[in-house]
C-alpha cells in the first residue's frame, strides 16, 4: 500500500470511529482516539516547551482547584510530559476529579501555550462545565459544552489580570476575529480576551484538522451551517468546534456568573433570553427551550 493510500485509510478510520464524551474511567479524551505519538526527544518540535507545559497547568490548576472544591471534588492534574500521547482526559474517582495532560499533545506543531490552556480548561469543563451533560445525566458535561465553557468562563478567569492587549499584539490575528470581538465588546480589555480566546480555539482546531488529515482548514468566517435535530454529546466536527470556541468568547455573560449545572440557560448566552450572539452553535446543540 503506498503512502497516499495509507493516508486515506487512516483518515477514513478517524472519521468513522465512534466518538463519546469523557467517561468515568477516563477512556475517551479531548480528541477521538488516535495512534499518533510524539516522544519527548522528537527533533524539530514546534509545540510548547516543558516549562510552558508546567506553567500553564500551574496557572489553571491554581485558580480552579479551589473552585472545583466548591462542587465537592478535589482537582488533580496529572502531568505526563514524557508520554507522547496526543490527547487529554478527564475522569472521576470518588471525590478525586482528575485531568490528565500529555506531552505529546503539547509537542504537536499546532499547539500554542494558549491552545494548551484551552485544553486544560476543556477537561475541567467536563467536571464543572454544566449542562448539557452526557446522555443519561452522567457527571460529565458533554464535549460541546466543555468546549463552550473553556472560552466562556475558564480562559477569561485565568487571563483576567494579564495584559491581554500586549499578548494579542504579538499574534497574527484574522481580521474577522478582531472586528467581531471589537463589535461585541465595548471594553478594550474584554476585546483582547475575546481575541485571545478565539486564537486559542484556532490553535486546537488546527490540531483536529491535522489529526483528521483534513485539507480544509477551519476559519472564523466559514461557520458550520448544519443544524442537529437533537443535542450531540460526542466530539463535534472541526469547524463546529472552532465555532463553539468563538461563540464562547463572544458571549457577554461574566465568568463570575455561574453556569447552570442542571439547566442550559443560566450563566450562558441563550436564545430564550434574547441573545443572538455567543450562542452554542446548532451544529451540535439543540436548545430544549426556545
Amino acid at each position: 500500500m503506498n503512502k497516499l493510500s495509507q493516508g486515506l485509510l487512516l483518515a477514513t478510520l478517524i472519521a468513522t470511529q465512534p466518538v463519546f464524551a469523557c467517561t468515568k474511567d477516563g477512556q475517551e479524551g479531548f480528541v477521538p482516539e488516535n495512534k499518533l505519538n510524539i516522544p519527548v526527544n522528537t527533533k524539530s518540535i514546534t509545540g510548547i516547551s516543558e516549562n510552558q507545559f508546567n506553567s500553564v497547568i500551574d496557572q489553571v490548576e491554581g485558580i480552579y482547584a479551589p473552585l472545583v472544591s466548591e462542587y465537592g471534588g478535589k482537582l488533580e492534574v496529572v502531568r505526563k510530559w514524557t508520554d507522547g500521547t496526543v490527547n487529554a482526559y478527564a475522569q472521576q474517582e470518588g471525590d478525586v476529579w482528575k485531568v490528565s495532560m500529555f506531552g505529546g499533545l503539547a509537542r504537536h506543531k499546532t499547539i500554542t501555550a494558549d491552545g494548551f490552556a484551552l485544553v486544560v480548561c476543556h477537561e475541567i469543563g467536563h467536571h464543572i462545565g454544566g449542562a448539557p451533560r452526557y446522555a443519561g445525566g452522567d457527571w460529565a458535561s458533554n464535549e460541546g459544552q466543555a468546549d463552550y465553557f473553556a472560552t466562556l468562563k475558564c480562559l477569561r478567569r485565568v487571563w483576567q489580570s494579564e495584559d491581554n492587549a500586549s499578548v494579542v499584539r504579538q499574534m497574527n490575528v484574522p481580521e474577522v476575529l478582531t472586528t467581531t470581538c471589537q463589535k461585541n465588546w465595548a471594553n478594550e480589555a474584554d476585546r483582547a480576551i475575546c481575541i485571545r480566546g478565539g486564537m486559542a480555539g484556532e490553535s486546537v482546531a488546527k490540531l483536529f484538522a491535522a489529526l483528521a488529515w483534513s485539507i480544509k482548514q477551519p476559519k472564523f468566517d466559514t461557520p458550520d451551517t448544519r443544524q442537529v435535530s437533537s443535542t450531540s454529546d460526542g466530539h463535534p466536527a472541526t469547524q463546529c468546534r472552532l465555532d463553539t470556541y468563538f461563540q464562547g468568547a463572544l458571549c457577554e455573560k461574566s465568568f463570575n456568573e455561574e453556569i447552570g449545572q442542571q439547566d442550559e440557560v443560566s450563566g450562558s448566552c441563550h436564545g430564550s433570553t434574547g441573545h443572538s450572539t455567543g450562542l452554542r452553535p446548532r451544529c451540535w446543540f439543540k436548545p430544549s427551550v426556545e
